[in-house]
């Protein structure tokens, strides 16, 4: 499929109609089944969900934000994150998976206008996936990384090791962070996974999130062509509020499931106590009322997921206003931060209370192994602890009381 796509060519400010989003639903259903289906036996025997992934690929997930005519789904933020909930609810795994390939597609998508981004266009649209490599495996100081890119022959070869490479071993190309001095900074390369200098492992050894993938990604003179070479300072600015972002829908739909599930086991439970509130625990109202709390915690984590994603919105449109001389990002980049802070904060601490508080309805017998409800707390509390929400917090009040802005790159490493 060839595209041609103008600088005034509006690519983030679509929404699809509502008979759009349901033909979308529709496409993906099937995979959404094929991540459901032995999603507790994966978790206990750490066998990544591959299937899933490919079939979500081939219903078109990896265009979802591509416009329409160009051959995508045209999704707004509010409709991708909608979806990407209700696949975190099939298998929060898959969801986190996909985490690497959702913000290369919006980094494309407030690209500058040209070749290289209908290149991508067609990539995403052919089910092309895309993962990380920003994370140096060894400790390197903060801001600096040790993989390196440097000119080899007409093209060039990227060096080093990363670990946190998350969904990288589902995906046919790697957004790996990098330091040429040929290019005078720090660089995004885009390297094929099918390159071979690239090696793969699955090796994350976390009690939550067991198959997102998340491993060490080695490179040893892995190729990249000139094309596939953008400048960091080119990232889109609102990048850390969208990687939250996904981590926030991933935690709304481990709360859906843990409602979900919880009502589902307390319906089917035969034996109840005799000083319950009622002979069957169905109608014991004080199980019910734990059952109704996590139903409440599973909307209000939906709220917040909706909540960012508008703040989101507005951060797209102002990127992308820049290439038809819009003003300044920074304030739409800053009231996206904050939004994402703010989920962050609020979702750490209901998701893992919630998949703790539903035992509370179900006894001893919910915590049988083949039952496998424990794996929502794991998963909530590990995807809770990916850019500690202590210091989201204290961003947030020193903005509201000294009036600071949040900082919009970090990076981890020794001082």
């Amino acid at each position: 499929m060839s595209i041609t796509t103008e600088a005034t060519f509006t690519v983030v400010g679509q929404h699809a109609t509502a008979e759009e989003l349901a033909a979308v639903r529709g496409r993906l259903a099937p995979a959404l089944e094929i991540l459901r289906h032995g999603v507790i036996e994966r978790d206990a025997a750490r066998e990544l969900p591959r299937e899933g992934i490919v079939a979500l690929a081939r219903a078109g997930f990896a265009a979802l934000r591509v416009p329409r005519a160009l051959g995508g789904a045209g999704l707004s933020l509010t409709q991708l994150f909608a979806i990407l909930t209700e696949v975190a609810a099939a298998d929060p795994n898959a969801a986190q998976a996909l985490r690497g390939h959702l913000a290369f597609v919006e980094d494309r998508l407030v690209s500058r206008p040209g070749p290289e981004r209908e290149a991508w266009f067609e990539r995403f649209v052919a089910g092309e996936l895309v993962g990380n490599a920003w994370t140096d495996a060894a400790v390197s100081k903060q801001g600096q990384t040790s993989t390196t890119l440097s000119r080899a022959g007409e093209d060039w070869a990227l060096e080093g090791t990363k670990y946190y490479s998350t969904g990288s071993i589902f995906a046919q190309w790697i957004d790996v962070y990098a330091h040429s001095p040929e290019h005078g900074g720090d660089v995004i390369a885009l390297v094929r996974t099918d390159d071979a200098g690239v090696r793969l492992s699955d090796d994350w050894t976390g009690f939550g999130q067991r198959t997102t993938g998340t491993g060490t990604t080695v490179f040893t003179g892995a190729k990249v062509q000139d094309a596939d070479v953008v400048p960091g300072e080119e990232r889109f600015g609102y990048q850390t509020a969208f990687y939250q972002q996904v981590l926030l829908a991933t935690l709304a739909g481990i709360a859906r499931n843990v409602a979900d599930d919880a009502a589902t086991a307390l319906r089917s439970r035969a034996r109840g106590y005799s000083h319950g509130a009622a002979a069957s625990p169905a109608a014991d109202p004080q199980l019910l009322q734990v059952i109704g709390e996590l139903d409440a915690t599973a909307f209000a984590a939906a709220a917040v997921v909706d909540a960012v994603s508008g703040a989101l919105e507005g951060a797209a449109a102002a990127a992308e206003a820049r290439w038809s001389g819009g003003g300044s990002t920074a304030d739409a980049d800053q009231a996206a931060e904050r939004a994402s802070a703010r989920g962050q904060v609020a979702l750490s601490a209901s998701v893992p209370a919630a998949a703790t508080r539903l035992f509370d309805a179900l006894g001893a017998s919910g915590t049988s192994v083949h039952a496998g409800l424990d794996r929502h707390w794991r998963n909530a509390r590990t995807a809770a602890t990916h850019n500690p929400w202590v210091y989201k917090a204290r961003i947030l009040g020193d903005g509201l009381v000294n009036d600071v802005e949040a900082p919009l790159l970090w990076s981890v490493g020794s001082a």
